[in-house]
């Protein structure tokens, strides 16, 4: 039954999805290229705030978790388990402060409007994942953003989004790397709930009704723990809180 209803809640829903895209996409080229990155990141923050009004229309909730937890004026590297794309339009919202950056596929550079735009442009890194050197390169080149503007780098160490909830085994180079040149950063894993339900039945129709939570752990210092230590107290407290 949920199926049947979402048919046309969900074209309702991508028709404001996409018109939101499409205005926002000039709106960031402005933004970005007669005031700077300060209010092209202001554009960011409010093309999300949208995209998440949009998801409300399905009757989806967001719930973050212990969200003042987060050490503040330091640089911060997120890891979280990945469910959908979902995930990320509600940390760049709810996690405005913090200036969030992605580490992301460069397929997602280009094609989508606003979207790849703020990918290139943003600060975010996007990498060719058949080339590690390419790769090592640009998260090398991230942390290093990190630790000069006390800003947020985002990683999903899974690679991939999980469709049923399950997590996936966690990759350690992306993140070995982003310690290894951000070392007065704090790694704060986030355990996300629910976010694969929105897209249970594929791209289309939407699920419905679905309460998402992203709970934040605390806070974990690069400098105090060897690598090995980091990645095991980190994949811990973001898969023993997943529903």
């Amino acid at each position: 039954m949920e199926k049947i209803i979402s048919y046309p809640i969900s074209i309702i829903y991508y028709l404001c999805f996409v018109i939101c895209l499409l205005i926002f996409h000039p709106i960031q080229w402005i933004c970005l290229n007669v005031f700077g990155y300060q209010t092209h990141k202001k554009s960011v923050d409010y093309l999300n705030f949208f995209l998440v009004k949009c998801t409300n229309l399905l009757g989806t909730t967001y719930l973050f978790e212990n969200k003042d937890s987060i050490p503040k004026n330091v640089p911060i590297i997120f890891v979280a388990n990945h469910q959908s794309m979902y995930d990320i339009i509600a940390i760049i919202w709810y996690l405005r402060r913090f200036h969030a950056k992605f580490v992301s596929k460069k397929e997602l550079g280009k094609g989508i409007p606003s979207v790849s735009y703020n990918l290139r442009h943003g600060g975010s890194v996007l990498i060719d994942r058949k080339d590690s050197k390419q790769a090592i390169s640009a998260i090398s080149g991230l942390s290093k953003y990190l630790e000069k503007n006390k800003r947020s780098a985002v990683i999903f160490p899974e690679g991939t989004r999980s469709k049923t909830g399950t997590p996936k085994r966690f990759a350690e180079s992306g993140l070995k790397m982003l310690c290894k040149y951000a070392p007065s950063a704090y790694i704060v894993p986030i355990t996300i709930n629910n976010s694969w339900k929105m897209v249970k039945f594929g791209t289309f129709p939407m699920g419905l009704g679905n309460k998402l939570q992203f709970v934040i752990h605390d806070a974990i210092a690069v400098k105090d723990f060897p690598f090995e230590e980091l990645m095991k107290r980190t994949e811990k407290a973001v898969i023993q809180s997943i529903k």
